[in-house]
């Protein structure tokens, strides 16, 4: 594999002539939340709305379960 002159770790064979300049700059700029899922987990995931779906209604139990812990709190004082 022969490298290009001006900069070593580039090969000849890497071709950026149609590539798009800041593409995905506004994207990255905006910041992102990548998560890793274990195999086993993602097979029931076919992509990200499903697990947002499924996080979002994880999180409404959660509300839920707090509002209800602080009501028996609330009682018991």
């Amino acid at each position: 594999m022969k490298r290009m002159k001006n900069d070593p770790d580039m090969l000849e064979e890497y071709d950026f002539s149609g590539g798009v300049r800041g593409k995905y700059a506004k994207r990255y700029a905006e910041g992102t939340n990548v998560v890793v899922i274990d195999p086993d987990v993602a097979e029931y995931f076919p992509d990200h709305d499903s697990v947002n779906e499924a996080l979002r209604g994880l999180t409404a139990i959660i509300k839920r379960q707090r509002k209800a812990a602080q009501g028996q709190g609330e009682e018991r004082s």
